[in-house]
Formats: C-alpha cells, structure tokens, sequence
C-alpha cells in the first residue's frame, strides 16, 4: 500500500528486515527525494540501538520507519531523538483520544534520549540513523519507531532469558479493560502526522523550544542514575534534565556535567 498523507509517502509492507535500513538504503543510492514512511507487519530483523536487536510480537506491536530531510548538517540536529519521543506520545494523545494530562497521570514518560515508559517499564524505543552525503544535500534521517501495543507479560516472559528491563505496552493507559486500541494504522497515521508538524519546528527552531516540554516528561528528574556505554567506567549523578541542546544534565559533587547522546544507556541506580 502506497498513499500519501499531507507531505509524506507511506508504504506499508507485509515483511521486512528492517524499516530502517529499507529506508537508509534508499538514501544512499540517492534514491529518496520527500519523506517516507514505511510500516511492517514483521520486522524479521528489527533494530534497537547500539546493535540490538529490536523483538515485538507482529500482532501485539507498532514498528515503521521514517525518512525525512532536514536543510540543516547533522551536527545541529541534536536533540532530534528527544522531539521525536514529544511527537510519539502527542500522536499517541491524539490516536487513543486521551489528553497529554491524563497521559502523565497514567505514569506515561520519556527516557533520554530515547525510550518511553510507562511506569518505568519499557513502552517503545526510537532509533535514529542517516546523515550527508554531500555538503550541498539534505541530511535525511531515518526515525525508527517501536511501540507495545499489548500482552506485556507475554512480551516479558520471551526477553527475560536476556535481562531485559521490565516491559509495557500501551493498551495499558486505556480506561478500562472493555477500552480497545484503535485500528494500528489510524495509530500509526496519528504518530505521523505528529512528527510531520514536530520535525518542521524542530527545523526552524531547534530542540531549546522543546526543553521545556520535553522535562515535564522525563521519567528520572532529580533521580540517581548511571550512564552506561562506551566501553568506560558508569558515571553516575543525580539526572537534572536538559540542557538547550538535548545533553542529559548530571548533578555531581554539587557540579553540572554534560552527557551527549551517543552509544550510552542511562539506568536508576539500585
């Protein structure tokens, strides 16, 4: 199926590897010249970050892919990963007709850079790939997202063999159990058009109109937490939220230190 939303192209596939790298192929054989989205029923190789791979049950979750083109280098598009999160859960708002209030009572929240929890469980993840072929060129970045839709104990019981951190799934924040989810593709068109509009500020504007927004979601605001990654020892500190750029803030010995997005994973201290 290939239609087109308001500034977007959408396919959606029966079975894929992956969104992501259907889509970052395109753009390195040139081959890409507005935005895509690409949804899969069955991702036979999805992606998380770092390398990891990416399980979901095909009935129980939500994965596409997004390919968009940014005028700007990738060197300013810091804090993409942290707005994309901001336009999944509005799109999220908008799809499941529940208010952002109602949604942040629910204990729905935003890990930096780019995990949303429900309850400190793991709901989805967004993984972000691409650059610049040529100076003179778009950057296009492709934005992966995944998401639970149910059976988080069923989803659970498959990633324990890896220790994998508690997971949620999004039927979750319905009202009740006679509540259903709406039909994936309305979600997933919801979810679209949200990043359409969210990326377009974020182009003109830059994550700083974001921080503000993006810290009333952050789940580990003033918590101890450990920064994990790189091959190096943890730093750890007391989670202050985000600087204009998108750089995790950490509270040590009464000092603010900055921690970019990179190969890093962020956990609560025990």
């Amino acid at each position: 199926m290939d239609k087109m939303s308001t500034n977007c192209i959408l396919e959606r596939v029966e079975e894929t590897r992956s969104t992501n790298d259907d889509l970052l192929g395109r753009w390195r054989a040139g081959e890409l010249s507005c935005p895509v989205a690409r949804i899969a029923y069955r991702q036979t190789a999805g992606k998380g970050r770092a390398g990891r791979s990416w399980l979901a049950n095909p009935e129980d979750s939500l994965c596409f892919s997004l390919a968009y083109p940014f005028k700007k280098n990738i060197a300013q598009l810091s804090g993409l990963s942290l707005v994309a999160g901001l336009a999944v859960i509005t799109g999220i708002s908008t799809a499941l007709n529940l208010d952002l209030t109602t949604l942040h009572r629910q204990g729905l929240r935003l890990k930096w850079p780019n995990d949303l929890l429900i309850h400190q469980a793991k709901l989805g993840g967004i993984l972000i790939e691409g650059g610049q072929t040529k100076p003179t060129e778009s950057t296009w970045m492709v934005i992966g997202v995944g998401i639970n839709l149910g059976h988080a104990m069923k989803i659970q019981t498959q990633l324990q063999s890896i220790g994998a951190q508690k997971v949620a799934a999004l039927d979750e924040l319905m009202g009740s159990e006679n509540d259903a989810l709406p039909e994936v593709d309305f979600l997933w068109l919801k979810i679209i058009e949200s990043l359409e509009h969210y990326l377009t500020q974020f182009e003109e504007g830059g994550f700083s109109q974001f921080r503000d927004q993006w810290m009333k979601w952050d789940a580990y605001q003033d918590q101890a937490v450990s920064i994990l990654g790189g091959g190096k020892q943890p730093i750890e500190g007391l989670a202050k939220g985000v600087d204009e750029t998108g750089a995790l803030l950490l509270e040590q010995a009464g000092k603010i230190i900055t921690i970019h997005a990179g190969d890093v994973s962020l956990r609560v201290q025990p």
